[in-house]
């Protein structure tokens, strides 16, 4: 059996292209999954204003917390 040129070209490229289409679109389901994640990650950030509020409210606990080691420091 003669192998015809075409069918002979035909065969390869299903062989080359096929996996790069499978490769390709997995992919594109992955930067699918990652543009899910990046907008859940966007609407759970927390805002500059809360977490500068938070740190105030840290800073304010530790000065009294230093406060209180002062006067233990100063009655001994």
């Amino acid at each position: 059996m003669e192998i015809n040129p075409i069918l002979f070209w035909n065969g390869i490229l299903t062989i080359v292209i096929a996996p790069a289409v499978w490769a390709f679109r997995g992919m594109l389901m992955e930067v699918k999954r990652l543009d899910i994640l990046v907008n859940k990650t966007r609407e759970e950030y927390a805002k500059r204003d809360d977490v500068k509020e938070d740190m105030h409210q840290l800073m304010e606990a530790l000065q009294r917390v230093h406060d209180k080691l002062d006067r233990l420091m100063e009655n001994k």
